[in-house]
């Protein structure tokens, strides 16, 4: 939503609209379908699936819904369909699920002008025949088209219920493609693997976050992709930055078979994750660092074994005493800029990945490329004093001007990269990072 709004404003400031009113109708909605066209003309995909989150009628949603209501008729109705995801609760004290709420939602929906092809009951309980009749008569939609979706042991298991209705024939019924033969054999491996996982693995993900876990969502799937293709079922253990401290380290990562220090913004949890980073380069805990991970562990080797007392990055330097080593800073082409936001790397950057490192064993290329959300970098003008006391340097840009990934030599394993891996694992498919972290803290449990 905030990069459909940013879009517009860059475009008016340019004179894009000649000094015209820019409006939600037409520019809003025309700029959201514009990112629907691009998805599809990038991907080559047969179909683009968009995401509409949140609850119909909120404010923030209308210009979506607004704009899908004008792409269907823009397309017309055999290119595009509409799936409703809507909640049915079961009241207890009636004994039965309520379908009011999904009548209501549709109602609110149809008077934006969009009807519903699909509607997907989400509910603790099962929808019976007689509730899918209901919702369909009332909603205008097949009763066929009324698909149950109880909660599931695991996410993973959704599409497989969804499949046993026929969702998949029938969604391409509507949209006039033929059916195919779908290839389920890798996702049902997958669900075998989980089930036959033996053991358990304890991470500690050390965060700001901890009270909201949906925060390290998907720092939490990848480590149960990589879990799953060692064997192994990885118990998570959130633990809150601000209350960990070099004196109760032991406490509360002592059990630990790994410790991840994951990405965030601002000062707050900072040196808890720097204590982490030193509790696990020092007890040789396999750890591995996203992002802001990253700075904590060159912050914390530039203090403990370079000796710059109170390194730090320059992202907290308004707190920093003065004569702090900003051992991690931004670049000089960004000092003097006055909007930060623009400063960022955003978005898939290469990497070379240096020989002999734990990188090299785990991704087994000498390229490759990640998804970045970062502005301070390692500070070049600390770099050969880091290298000189032991630091390695594992991946950098193609120009060898920025540091993409830095590990502890002599260690089970201690990586932490500028990038943000976790967005590229997949079921089935760990991202080799995270496999390789997994495997080296099943190994240190097993030691």
């Amino acid at each position: 939503q905030g990069s459909i709004y940013q879009t517009l404003i860059a475009r008016e400031r340019r004179g894009d609209f000649l000094g015209g009113t820019v409006q939600v109708i037409p520019h809003v909605t025309e700029a959201i379908k514009e990112r629907i066209r691009r998805a599809a003309e990038q991907s080559g995909a047969d179909i683009v699936i968009s995401e509409i989150g949140g609850t119909v009628g909120d404010i923030e949603g209308l210009p979506f819904i607004e704009a899908a209501r004008q792409f269907k008729k823009e397309m017309g109705p055999d290119n595009v369909l509409f799936v409703h995801v809507t909640l049915v609760p079961y009241i207890a004290a009636a004994h039965e699920v309520k379908t009011k709420p999904t009548q209501h939602s549709v109602k609110e929906l149809r008077s934006l002008g969009v009807q519903p092809d699909f509607i997907v009951c989400r509910s603790d309980h099962a929808i019976e025949d007689g509730v899918r009749e209901k919702i369909a008569l009332f909603c205008d939609v097949d009763a066929d088209d009324v698909l149950a979706c109880p909660d599931a042991p695991s996410i993973y298991e959704v599409p497989l219920s969804l499949y046993e209705q026929g969702f998949d024939i029938s969604a391409l019924a509507k949209m006039g493609l033929a059916p195919r033969k779908i290839k389920l054999a890798p996702w049902r491996a997958f669900l075998k693997a989980k089930d036959a996982c033996a053991g358990e693995l304890d991470i500690a993900v050390v965060g700001k976050y901890v009270s909201l876990p949906d925060a390290y969502l998907s720092v939490h799937e990848a480590l149960e992709h990589a879990g799953i293709a060692c064997g192994r079922k990885v118990n998570v253990h959130l633990v809150d930055g601000e209350e960990l401290t070099d004196a109760n380290a032991e406490g509360v990562l002592g059990a630990m078979d790994g410790i991840l220090v994951p990405g965030g913004f601002g000062q707050r949890a900072f040196e808890g994750k720097i204590a982490a980073a030193r509790y696990a380069r020092e007890r040789g805990v396999p750890f591995l660092g996203i992002c802001l991970g990253l700075q904590a562990a060159v912050c914390e080797f530039a203090r403990n074994v370079c000796g710059l007392t109170g390194a730090t990055s320059a992202e907290f330097a308004d707190s920093a005493p003065e004569g702090t080593p900003f051992v991690v800073d931004l670049m000089p082409e960004q000092e003097d800029v006055e909007d930060k936001g623009g400063t960022m790397r955003l978005g898939a950057y290469p990497c070379k990945v240096v020989s002999g490192t734990h990188a090299e064993a785990a991704y087994g290329e000498p390229i490759i490329y990640e998804r970045h959300r970062h502005r301070y970098e390692v500070n070049n003008a600390y770099r050969d004093r880091l290298t000189e006391a032991g630091l390695v340097i594992s991946g950098l840009s193609p120009d060898d001007r920025l540091v993409e990934m830095v590990e502890v030599p002599d260690h089970p394993f201690y990586v932490a990269s500028q990038a943000h891996p976790e967005f590229k694992s997949r079921p089935g498919k760990p991202h080799p990072l995270f496999k390789a972290f997994v495997e080296a803290a099943n190994t240190h449990k097993e030691n």
